[in-house]
């Protein structure tokens, strides 16, 4: 398992430098380069001369990306004009209430999902099957912003439950210390978190349900409980580790449009709001954060499978 662990750290290092070079080409492929979407349109070409002077653009490519370089390893992922502050500062104070929300959320859908899942597969085809299949297609097909928005007109605005709003806080102790605005936005994110695990769970059991282990289980005396709890739980568990970290991806584009939603101040609105104000600096460092996370969340998914999987040690 050690030779498996090592492949696969080598392939995320290799994964994030190829990510550093796309994003880095990214930013000049902006329409008349990074200095003119910096200045707007109405800049003149002697003042885009200046800038371009000024931030080393006119340098040959090899040499300005290995000054980036030299900036992400010293945390420098440059500075935003429209917010003036640095990339970096925007990105940690917005980041770890992105984590509380996305945390949160998929430990709700997990919850709910995977106990929802097994039940499923095991009352498969009749009415509590059907009735939670047509709920997580209910899930599958309705936008996130359309549940947010439905969330806060039923809880928020007919029945004064829970704010319209998440809560507003620059650390997130701000955050935690108004539960009840993290009820609608946490419930929003997992209701589509949800609608996916419950599937992959109960296709997960059904498959391992007709294995000759299982049948060697029983033909032993054991019972069902432990037949479903000892056995089949783990090996139906390695699909669902695989998929989380795979799914990341889409966990945070979904934390993007329901914190807009929400007006919860993370990185999605962060992102959301850089796209509006063209600052196209904390666009790409938004998105290089969230690459690495991506990479990071995939490493996580390959040592929980040959956790979970005996057979990834002896391969």
């Amino acid at each position: 398992m050690i030779g498996f662990l090592i492949r696969r750290f080598l392939q995320a290092l290799v994964v994030t430098f190829i990510v550093t070079i796309v994003t880095f080409i990214l930013l000049h492929l902006l329409p008349g380069g990074p200095i003119r979407a910096l200045l707007g349109p109405r800049a003149t070409p002697q003042q885009i001369a200046h800038y371009n002077v000024l931030y080393g653009y006119n340098r040959p490519l090899v040499v300005q990306y290995w000054k980036w370089i030299i900036q992400l390893l010293h945390g420098n992922l440059g500075y935003s004009v429209k917010l003036n502050e640095t990339v970096a500062y925007g990105i940690t104070q917005a980041l770890p209430k992105t984590i509380v929300l996305i945390g949160l959320g998929t430990v709700v859908s997990l919850i709910f999902g995977i106990p929802l899942g097994i039940y499923q597969a095991v009352k498969r085809y009749t009415v509590g099957d059907y009735v939670l299949t047509g709920i997580s297609f209910i899930g599958y097909a309705t936008p996130t912003f359309f549940i947010g928005v439905l969330l806060i007109d039923w809880f928020a605005v007919s029945l004064h439950i829970f704010p319209t709003e998440a809560p507003q806080g620059n650390t997130v102790a701000q955050v935690l210390s108004q539960p009840l605005g993290l009820v609608l936005p946490v419930l929003t994110y997992a209701f589509l978190g949800y609608a996916g695990w419950s599937r992959y769970m109960r296709s997960s059991v059904m498959d391992n349900l007709v294995q000759d282990y299982v049948r060697t289980a029983r033909a032993k005396g054991a019972s069902e409980r432990r037949v479903l709890w000892g056995h089949i739980f783990r090996n139906s568990l390695i699909t669902i580790v695989t998929l989380l970290g795979l799914s990341l991806p889409a966990l945070v584009g979904g934390a993007v449009i329901v914190e807009d939603v929400f007006n919860y101040p993370g990185m999605g609105l962060l992102f959301f709001n850089a796209a509006q104000n063209y600052d196209f600096q904390m666009l790409l460092g938004v998105t290089l954060i969230g690459t690495i996370a991506t990479i990071l969340g995939n490493l996580l998914a390959d040592i929980g499978y040959a956790a979970l999987d005996p057979r990834v040690r002896y391969n």
